[in-house]
């Protein structure tokens, strides 16, 4: 029988500062929900700080330290969760220490000023179905450690390394070919694509910036098919996936 203890009023309030990003940064701790996505974390070299958990579940983790394992009540869980439907555990992890090393190889996306965190969720998620180790993230790009994006990538993000960089100093520093989607680029179901190199990816709103674009050494494009042809533009994510599955392919 596991007693349900009382989360502290400075636990709650640490909890629910991680909300955004300053905080996260000034501590260095974010936050997991879900029982799933939770235990991706623990397989992993994610250091945890606090699971809270209800006691129903808590026989999941016997192998957590008690020190670090707190049962709380549903009610209690509501109050720290991000999630309009709460889980029914949630986890503070620390944010590991960025990688100094920077290898250029292999395929490996960047992205542009992406905004959306279900977006970035999603392509963190892609980039481990596809078998892409390395996300190359611009300092506008949200925080891969913003709850919704955590909460999207359903665990990839724990095999998946995102690094925030100057974009345009990294693309500079490159010898890989970079590959960027313009509306205007070459049909992608008619190109020859390399097993390395780099694919940009640009903001929801404005695509890739002129400055970053004039790095692109081949404009790709994902053509229309439909008779009426009046969408605008690929959701960011959906793009993503169909360019990096081409890309995995080979091309023609």
């Amino acid at each position: 029988m596991y007693i349900i203890c009382m989360v502290s009023k400075n636990q709650k309030k640490l909890i629910r500062s991680l909300k955004q990003k300053k905080n996260r940064k000034q501590h260095g701790l974010f936050v997991v929900e879900g029982i799933k996505v939770i235990n991706e974390f623990l397989n992993t070299h994610f250091t945890l700080q606090n699971l809270f958990v209800l006691a129903t579940e808590a026989h999941l983790y016997t192998e957590v330290e008690n020190s670090k394992l707190i049962i709380v009540s549903a009610t209690e869980l509501s109050q720290l969760s991000f999630l309009a439907t709460p889980q029914k555990a949630l986890a503070v992890f620390e944010i590991p220490l960025a990688k100094k090393e920077m290898r250029y190889e292999g395929l490996q996306v960047v992205l542009d000023d992406v905004k959306d965190p279900g977006n970035l969720g999603t392509i963190i998620r892609l980039c481990d179905w596809f078998g892409v180790e390395k996300l190359i993230c611009s300092n506008e790009t949200v925080d891969c450690y913003n709850p919704k994006v955590v909460q999207a990538t359903m665990g990839s993000l724990t095999r998946v390394y995102v690094v925030y960089v100057n974009v345009f100093d990294y693309i500079k520093n490159t010898d890989l070919p970079v590959y960027g989607t313009f509306m205007d680029g070459k049909n992608i179901y008619q190109s020859k694509l390399p097993q390395e190199g780099l694919l940009l990816m640009g903001n929801e709103a404005n695509g890739i910036s002129a400055e970053i674009g004039n790095l692109v050494d081949h404009r790709i494009a994902i053509p229309r098919f439909g008779t009426i042809q009046k969408t605008e533009s690929l959701n960011v994510a959906t793009a993503t996936a169909i360019a990096l599955s081409e890309f995995k392919r080979g091309g023609r």
